[in-house]
């Protein structure tokens, strides 16, 4: 209970002093705990007979001063009165401490009293607060870490060294552990470490936990480097440290060799620092195991000490952790320092010690490595050393290592990946993708580890995003993000083998890089707007920066511009390569280098872009022309060789280019290269001249050792002769001749550098180049989750991608297979969509529909069973369908695919019979209910009994009852509950695919895509043939005419957009085909459904839309005759619902052609007549526009034998009655128009009267009596009831010339040719005797005046001459005999008073006057005196002007009926 209340900390107890027997109790446990230990150290003791004994000694103790010491603590132990905290843990200690230090103890002893002093530190009783604390902990750290004792037996050893591991580790996990200084907590590691080098020899268990404690330890210590800042004191100071102390750390690191003993291992540890000496000093015989060693308080000669002594005793933070890191890494050193390569054999090297180094680095990462970045010392550690050697061991044989590797690369991108752009680049160009291709050698195992690690990378969600921005769009970098994801996608492509797992985790990392597209997709619009880069004008390319790298706005720009010139570098590349000068032009052209070449953009150019020929900028560099040897020494001054080896630097030169083969090129390029090295890294050079001779002297160096012709290879004693006095005269040091001699004689300068090698090696000098450049380098750029530069990633991406995803799906036979790639191509769509990639849509649906099985030609018998038990089949199915329903707006040339499996499921059956006039309807019905309802599955079970074409038992119904029928021949087989399940499955998957809603939703279509899918629809029903097609054929285009005609009424508000197409398709079934077929049916049927649904919503296109009808007047004869019915009553119902919508005279005369046909077709005259009727009765839809073509149509009816004669004269009563037309719009004209306008109107409607005669006229020879009376009546009613009309003088003489005339001449001519055919002559010939005065007499008073009114007269005159002679079978008519000497008396008397008829004594005679008697004596001669009677001459004035004033006005008001007037006369 006392150590659950200490715990609660040391001020409750302080605040409480009246809770004394608590106080008192805790005190009291504790006192009796410290005794326990001390009874159980003395009680181990005295076992042993050396201090069982008296002892017996030079002075008069009687006892040995470490039982002394003890017994003493005991004493005083229960006298103490003061709170433990406030007593000086020292005091406690001590004793315990002593044992463990001495050296006359043996191992049972020491073990005991390490378990006594790891109790005391269990119990919280020391922490912070306590008094003396920091003595404390320095005298227990010290008194453990320098633990001796003396070695019985090998068990009881390795339970001290395990008891050793618990009291460091408690150290550093109590409360008093940030007491402890930073040498403090360097000692307790390297203790721990000695401990876990010796476990080598002894046993498995002292092993695991010396290494468990090892990496408990780091975890420790490293979790507060987060704290380091907010702690007070030298913490802090130690972030803080000089610019000396860290050129200390990097420079100065003191190089000693220790030997280690560990069992099967001796190698050399390099490049330790000073601080943690961590070899075992003592030998380990069997007397004395000593856990001794130099400490870092204890500088050892000469060297350095990174931190000096002050920090080092401060209370620990960032210089402890420095050191033990900076540990960690040397310990990686050790295979460099063996001489070994990693990649030589299998495993030569033990991985055990790499291993746990990396595993410690890991953990300290781990926990400190968001803090990193604020501690330079840290941070450069991880990227120089620690960075260096995780790129050589990640080419370790081991998959162990490559695993740990990988993961800490993981844990770096993760906390430092700004800090550490060139080195992730590096790692994953020569480590990575070095290693996931089997064509660098590497082993199965390390492929799937490296590809493991690849995918891992792949589910960080910007981690793509962010290597294209700062690797694949910078010109000095590499294209890591191409680079990989061609990487993935050929690692997915099972090549003639079976699916593999590597090739699924490859798939796995493909598809988590379009996941993460796909849902920044869902982030944000920002890749919508997508404007392609130029470079209007020359910038010098190597220097475009960015105004700010954390501001999306500022970055992307930057970013795809330098993309942009990335890209346009390597097409330069290309053409230089083929031809110097044409690339150099063509850069000039795309504004990448200036109009006039300058030497130092030509440079950078050599200098930055890749795949460049080496050899051919070799050529150039070295050429002597005055502008080349100028822009060598621009390309030397791109180099930095600061602080540089000269063979370093010289191989980094050399890497650009191949160094030409002639002597004066390899001069002047030497020259540029020493020049530029002297001005950066003079060193111990007097001039560059000095470092030309030594330049020239490694390249002959270099040949010698590495040219296998030259037998006799160059000693270094030859080496440094040769380099006498070149230093201005003097001799360079010996040690940095032979320096530089042994490293070309080990690494050979390649003068032929690799063109284009795929992934280069990490050699020492490219390191030392790296680490320079990333000094430089542009600041990383952090990507957020919104697709910034998705568009131009998965443009890059999307071919490879698509085909890996399809290839596995092909191979795939697992379910989840399945689903992944699915998912994969959901993704793929959606990225497609979003970023309006048309193309990639398409190619994606092209390769889905190939998985459907639904294209492929039908070997199986039974392909919907067939299509059931293919899972992929069905899955591939409703993903094309979805893609469709989702994203159609984007899927262009796809449509053809897409239809293609729609054909296919028709064939078979398996759609409904009228999916696509469903969708026509349904979308009809809801528009003109106004209810909006949803529309129904069309593939609800309701339909499924009338599924397929009548042609053939092809339905799912058809097919399943096949499957249950009784053949004659074969018994009856049932189907298996396999089948029924099969069925089952297809029906579901269909109706998952929602296929109608394509149509029916096609008007949110986008007009692009619409289009195509119209295009697609008229593709896919083929050419109509002319003869006989096969009927599948025709029922596939009856099907694609159907989903046609569905769309483009869905479409009505973007009819423009699909009409030209569709009408065209439709004009050329109607001209191709000669037989009535399914196909011309839909066609025309489907028109005229277009144009009544649209007439009322397009009145623009109205013209357009009804000119189409026309094409119904081309049909072949036999088709038209087949369907004019129909047609008819279509047309029908098209005018009656749209005659207001149509204007124009072209769209009248189109239906009004129609309808004229009819008048002569039996079954369709009817309908005909009818539309004809609703047109023209009261005038409701007759137009100025349409008036002439009606009245034209109404004749034909009229003439039309066809029907009843009643027909005939309800269409005579539709044109007579039309006049009343004429004379509103005079009216009408009249008062709105202006003086022009009446006129032109005026003209117009005469014209149209006139054409109203002459229709009527034509009737009027009509072989039937009861038409032909009508017509001729219906004539007279026109000629009479113009009132309104304002017809001309000119037009009256017209229509006495070409009507009236003509129709009495014809009627005449008609009696005397045909008296047989024509019944009744003699009644229609008194109509029409009746109809000339009665006109003549209306106009009299106008055409009177005119100078042409005699030959008029005379012609009246002439045919009443003529009636009045006519035989009529033979004999004259008696009705005529005496109507014409009456018509004629009247009409002279009405003259006479009018006083047209009057003998005018004129010189040159009366001609009127004479020629009229001349004429009607021929007539009646007894007129003349009945008229003008000589004698009574008053009186028979005034009578006779009675009669005629009667007849007049009779004739000219309106006569209420037709009959009346003609009585009256």
């Amino acid at each position: 209970m006392g150590r659950l209340k200490l715990q609660t900390g040391i001020k409750a107890i302080e605040e409480e002093p009246e809770d004394f027997d608590d106080t008192y109790s805790n005190k009291t446990t504790l006192a009796c705990m410290i005794n326990s230990e001390i009874g159980a150290v003395l009680a181990v003791m005295r076992r042993n007979v050396r201090w069982g004994g008296r002892y017996v000694s030079g002075d008069d103790q009687l006892e040995h001063s470490l039982i002394q010491s003890l017994k003493a603590l005991r004493k005083q132990i229960f006298s103490w009165q003061h709170q433990w905290h406030t007593i000086n843990p020292a005091v406690y200690l001590q004793p315990f401490l002593e044992v463990i230090r001495s050296d006359e103890t043996g191992a049972p002893i020491t073990g005991v009293a390490l378990s006594s002093v790891y109790k005391i530190l269990t119990l919280d009783v020391i922490d912070q607060n306590t008094v003396n604390v920091e003595d404390a902990m320095s005298l227990l750290v010290d008194a453990v870490t320098s633990c001796r004792f003396e070695v019985t037996d090998p068990a009881s050893e390795e339970v001290v060294l395990m008891k050793i591991l618990q009291v460091l580790l408690a150290c550093m996990k109590g409360k008093a552990s940030i007491m402890l200084s930073n040498q403090h907590v360097c000692t307790i590691v390297n203790t721990c470490f000695r401990i876990v080098h010796q476990a080598g020899t002894k046993g498995e268990l002292l092993q695991r936990i010396a290494r468990n404690t090892m990496h408990e330890l780091v975890r420790c210590i490293f979790s507060h480097l987060s704290d380091v800042n907010n702690t007070k004191g030298a913490l802090v100071n130690g972030t803080n440290t000089s610019k000396q102390e860290i050129a200390g750390l990097n420079n100065e690191h003191a190089f000693q060799s220790r030997q280690l003993d560990n069992g099967n291992m001796s190698s050399e540890y390099d490049g330790q620092s000073l601080s943690l000496n961590l070899a075992s000093n003592t030998s380990m015989g069997a007397e004395a195991a000593g856990l001794d060693g130099d400490t870092i308080g204890a500088g050892t000669g000469k060297s350095t000490v990174p931190y000096d002594l002050h920090l080092m005793t401060e209370p620990y933070g960032v210089p402890c952790m420095v050191e033990i890191f900076h540990f960690l890494c040397s310990l990686l050193n050790v295979v460099e320092h063996m001489g070994m390569d990693p990649r030589s054999n299998t495993i030569a090297f033990d991985e055990d010690v790499p291993l746990f180094a990396l595993g410690l680095i890991n953990s300290a990462i781990e926990l400190g490595g968001p803090s990193i970045h604020q501690h330079p010392r840290l941070l450069s550690l991880i990227q120089d050393e620690l960075f260096r050697n995780l790129m050589q061991f990640g080419l370790s044989m081991s998959p162990l290592i490559l695993s740990m590797v990988c993961s800490i690369v993981l844990n770096l991108y993760h906390h430092l990946r700004t800090e550490l752009k060139l080195q992730l680049e590096a790692f994953f160009s020569c480590v990575i993708l070095r290693l996931a291709q089997s064509r660098y050698g590497a082993s199965y195992q390390q492929q799937e580890v490296a590809m493991e690690a690849l995918v891992d990378f792949c589910r960080q969600k910007t981690f793509m995003v962010e290597m294209y921005a700062n690797l694949d769009c910078d010109i000095t970098c590499s294209n890591v993000f191409e680079d990989l994801a061609n990487l993935l996608s050929k690692s997915a492509f099972p090549v003639n083998c079976p699916l593999s797992s590597m090739h699924i985790l490859a798939l796995d990392g493909l598809i988590a890089v379009i996941q993460g597209m796909a849902e920044r997709v869902s982030n944000g619009s920002a890749g919508s707007e997508y404007t392609p880069v130029t470079l209007e004008e020359y910038t010098p390319f190597w220097m475009v920066k960015c105004d700010n790298y954390n501001d999306p706005d500022h970055w992307v720009l930057f970013v795809r511009r330098r993309k942009y010139i990335k890209r346009r570098l390597m097409i330069g590349a290309d053409h230089f390569n083929r031809d110097p000068k044409k690339g150099l032009e063509f850069l000039q052209g795309t504004h990448l280098l200036p109009d006039k070449l300058d030497p130092q953009s030509v440079a950078c150019f050599f200098r930055y872009t890749s795949g460049l020929d080496k050899n051919l900028v070799g050529d150039f560099l070295g050429n002597h022309d005055e502008f080349c040897v100028q822009v060598l020494h621009e390309f030397a001054g791109t180099f930095d060789f600061q602080d540089m080896n000269l063979d370093t630097a010289l191989r980094l030169f050399l890497e650009t280019f191949r160094l030409p083969g002639e002597s004066q090129k390899i001069q002047r390029v030497l020259e540029a290269f020493s020049e530029r090295y002297y001005e950066q890294s003079p060193h111990i050079l007097v001039n560059k001249d000095a470092a030309l001779l030594l330049s020239y002297s490694l390249i002959m160096l270099n040949t010698d050792q590495h040219n296998v012709q030259v037998k006799k290879k160059m000693t270094e004693e030859d080496f440094i002769r040769n380099n006498r006095h070149i230093n201005g005269g003097n001799d360079l040091p010996r040690e940095f001749l032979s320096e530089l001699y042994h490293s070309i004689c080990k690494n050979e300068i390649r003068t032929i550098p690799e063109q284009g090698a795929g992934f280069p090696e990490m050699t020492p000098s490219r390191w030392i180049d790296l680490m320079h450049k990333s000094k430089k380098s542009a600041p990383y750029i952090v990507s957020d989750s919104r697709p910034y530069l998705d568009h131009d990633m998965f443009a890059i991406m999307s071919g490879p991608t698509i085909a890996a995803i399809s290839v596995v799906f092909d191979h795939a036979e697992h379910e989840e297979v399945y689903q992944t790639c699915i998912d994969g191509f959901l993704a793929v769509a959606k990225i497609s969509a979003c970023h309006h990639l048309e193309d990639v849509l398409d190619d994606l649906v092209v390769s889905l529909c190939k998985f459907t099985t639904l294209l492929n030609p039908s070997s199986v018998e039974e392909p919907v069973l067939a299509f059931g038990d293919d899972a992929k089949a069905r899955i591939a199915t409703v993903t094309v369908f979805t893609i469709a329903n989702r994203y159609g707006d984007y899927i262009r040339t796809g449509w053809r695919n897409i239809l293609d499996c729609i054909l296919r499921l028709h064939k078979l059956g398996l759609l409904p019979a009228r999916v696509a006039s469903d969708a026509a309807d349904e979308t009809e019905l809801s528009a003109d209910t106004g209810q909006g309802k949803p529309l129904t599955n069309s593939l609800s079970s309701a339909h499924l009994p009338s599924m397929g074409t009548p042609r053939r038992s092809s339905g799912l119904m058809g097919r399943f009852s096949q499957l249950l029928s009784l053949d004659t021949e074969e018994p009856r087989s049932q189907p298996t509950e396999q089948q029924l399940a099969a069925h089952q499955r297809t029906l579901q998957t269909i109706q998952n695919c929602h296929i109608d809603s394509i149509f029916t939703e096609s008007k949110f279509l986008q007009a692009e895509s619409l289009l195509q899918l119209a295009r697609a629809l008229i593709w896919a029903a083929g050419r109509p043939q002319k003869g006989n097609s096969s009927p599948e054929d025709e029922d596939t285009a009856v099907f694609c005419l159907e989903l046609l005609i569905a769309i483009t009424l869905n479409n009505r508000d973007r009819i423009v957009l699909l009409w030209q197409g569709v009408y065209d398709y439709i004009a050329n079934i109607v001209q191709s085909t000669v037989m009535p077929c399914a196909l011309v049916e839909k066609a025309v049927f489907g028109l005229l459904r277009i144009c009544q649904r649209l007439l009322p919503y397009k009145e623009n296109l109205a013209d357009e839309l009804l000119r189409s009808l026309q094409l119904v007047l081309k049909l072949d004869a036999r088709v038209a005759d087949a369907y004019c019915e129909q047609i008819t009553q279509e047309v029908s119902r098209l005018v009656k619902a749209n005659a207001s919508h149509i204007r124009s005279q072209l769209g009248w005369r189109t239906i009004t052609s129609l309808l004229s046909i009819t008048a002569r077709h039996p079954e369709a005259s009817e309908a005909g007549f009818d539309a004809l009727f609703f047109i023209m009765s009261d005038g409701a839809h007759l137009l100025p526009a349409n008036y002439v073509l009606c009245v034209d149509a109404s004749r034909q009816f009229a003439e039309s034998r066809v029907g009843q004669a009643e027909r005939s004269v309800r269409a005579l009563d539709l044109m007579a009655g039309s006049v009343d037309c004429l004379a509103q719009w005079a009216c009408e004209g009249k008062e709105a128009m202006g003086e022009e306008e009446a006129v032109k109107m005026t003209q117009d409607i005469g014209e149209m009267w006139f054409r109203l005669i002459q229709g009527l006229r034509k009737v009027c020879l009509d072989q039937r009596e009861d038409v032909r009376n009508h017509a001729i009546l219906s004539l007279q009613k026109c000629l009479t009831r113009v009132d309104g009309i304002h017809l001309s003088h000119g037009l009256w003489l017209q229509c006495f010339d070409l009507v009236i005339f003509t129709m009495l001449d014809d009627l005449l001519e008609i009696t005397q040719g045909h008296p047989k055919d024509y019944r009744n002559m003699e009644g229609s010939l008194v109509l029409a005797m009746k109809l000339l005065p009665k006109v003549f007499l209306q106009l009299l008073p106008d055409l009177s005046q005119l100078t042409t009114f005699c030959k008029l007269w005379l012609g009246v005159l002439g045919r009443l001459e003529k009636y009045m002679k006519v035989k009529i079978r033979g004999k004259k008519s008696e009705k005529l005999q005496e109507l014409v000497p009456e018509l004629l008396k009247n009409t002279l008397l009405v003259m006479k008073t009018k006083g047209v008829l009057v003998q005018r004594s004129a010189l040159g005679g009366d001609s009127l006057w004479e020629l009229t008697w001349l004429h009607v004596n021929n007539i009646a001669p007894s007129l003349q005196s009945e008229v003008f009677p000589d004698q009574n001459l008053e009186h028979s004035h005034s009578k006779q002007g009675e009669a005629g004033e009667d007849i007049t006005s009779d004739e000219m008001g309106h006569v209420p009926s037709t009959e009346g007037a003609a009585g009256g006369g």
